[in-house]
């Protein structure tokens, strides 16, 4: 791990507490995801029925009511989505833009991409009726919109995915590179089966409820064929989630797997257990309007989303828990080299040839390089002189060392000292350099 491609974090605090943010990217993406789902699923039930309706005028009529749906669905799916992209990029500063650039031209091109989406969805609304007798042109607008809708999220799938594999970093050489990383195609899968299942649910409960003039707008559809035949799609993509899910499963890197998410899973699938059960006695059922049971069925599939949003985010800390505690740890090396530098400075000790001169022991040369700026003979300078650290430590080297490692704040006429990252036989050196005093030979 030593040899990951991880440059320094950035060092800066972040502005809030870490679990706040991510309590805010858990909340603020499942609400971004559910308008995702449901704008990419009507736009392929819309399409699905605008092709039954070349022989059934109410399917027609019944496609161009549900791409009235996808407008609306898509701009709040996209005003929705930049409150967990932005937390995103400050919580994950480091692995998320590195995904991004490693992405390359993919993640550039989603911008533009969305709003060519936008164009294609509202002429294949509003050209319904003009190009009625020119159905193989209007289906293609709608086909490019729902291709689009397609690609953004796998586009953004990879991107996120790559995040959790530093070590991969190296290897990946844009977006195509990015796909053959494990765990993108099966999650995928299983969003495309949520969205089909959440726009099910939505189309259910917006056809079938008693309010809807089914009976005027078509002849052979009233309102409880309506929500049978979108409360059926709900059921169909559900049931599949219990083949996809565990698929996402096994194709995890088993690094961020733990105990916690197994049970989180399992409390997943039971509650999805109960929803799938649902929907069938639901689309069983003969009735006008949703009632009681379509209420149960939509608490039921909100809790299965909210349990699979926090898996997802669970696997993620899991998985990015090592390399991030790495990144730290150079960085605080980094940090401490730089501080070395700039007091070795500030002291007059960086003389040309310094890095040539001769030591006469390892420990000698150590302490120069990283102590002598702070620490003296018979003089205080930025801390205690080393008498003082022989009368506190003698006999004790261990004690000494410890206290390099992770210092603390003994007395407040000292600044606090900085950890000093040295390997374990420099450690030892450095000690007994101090302790048996031999800078009492030449100085120090």
């Amino acid at each position: 791990m030593d040899r990951l491609p991880l440059p320094r974090d950035l060092p800066l605090p972040l502005p809030g507490d870490p679990l706040e943010f991510q309590l805010a990217l858990v909340v603020l993406f499942a609400v971004h995801i559910l308008f995702v789902n449901l704008m990419l699923g009507a736009t392929l039930v819309g399409l699905y029925h605008e092709w039954r309706g070349r022989r059934d005028p109410d399917h027609d009529r019944l496609a161009h009511e549900i791409a009235a749906t996808v407008t609306v669905n898509k701009s709040l799916a996209v005003v929705l989505g930049v409150a967990p992209l932005l937390v995103a990029n400050v919580y994950y500063t480091l692995h998320f833009y590195s995904a991004n650039a490693l992405t390359g031209l993919a993640w550039i091109m989603v911008v533009p991409l969305v709003a060519l989406a936008f164009l294609l969805t509202y002429a294949w609304e509003y050209s319904w009726d003009a190009l009625a007798e020119r159905k193989g042109v209007h289906m293609a607008l709608g086909g490019g919109a729902a291709a689009i809708f397609l690609t953004v999220p796998l586009i953004f799938l990879a991107n996120i995915n790559l995040m959790l594999f530093p070590e991969r970093w190296a290897d990946v050489r844009g977006f195509l590179s990015a796909l053959a990383l494990p765990n993108v195609l099966p999650r995928y899968l299983h969003f495309l089966l949520a969205s089909l299942g959440v726009t099910g649910l939505g189309l259910a409960a917006w056809f079938g409820r008693r309010s809807y003039p089914a009976a005027e707008r078509f002849t052979t559809l009233d309102n409880d064929a309506l929500r049978r035949h979108f409360l059926g799609l709900a059921l169909g993509a559900s049931a599949l989630q219990f083949v996809a899910g565990p698929v996402v499963l096994f194709s995890l890197p088993e690094r961020g797997l733990s105990w916690p998410l197994v049970w989180l899973l399992l409390g997943g699938a039971t509650v999805a257990g109960f929803a799938v059960w649902r929907l069938w006695v639901e689309m069983r059922a003969r009735r006008v309007g949703l009632g009681k049971g379509f209420a149960v069925v939509t608490i039921l599939l909100a809790t299965t989303i909210g349990f699979m949003v926090t898996v997802r985010h669970v696997y993620r800390e899991a998985s990015l828990a090592p390399h991030r505690a790495l990144v730290a740890a150079h960085s605080e090396a980094f940090r401490t080299r730089a501080l070395g530098a700039s007091m070795r400075a500030a002291a007059g000790l960086l003389e040309p040839g310094e890095t040539e001169r001769s030591f006469s022991s390892p420990g000698q040369r150590i302490f120069t390089v990283q102590c002598n700026a702070c620490h003296a003979v018979g003089e205080v300078r930025v801390g205690p002189p080393l008498e003082e650290m022989v009368a506190v430590y003698a006999g004790d080297p261990d004690g000494l060392i410890a206290w390099v490692r992770a210092p603390g704040r003994k007395r407040l006429d000292y600044p606090q000292m900085p950890p000093v990252r040295l390997s374990d036989a420099d450690y030892r050196a450095v000690a007994d350099y101090v302790l048996n005093r031999e800078w009492d030979e030449g100085g120090a």
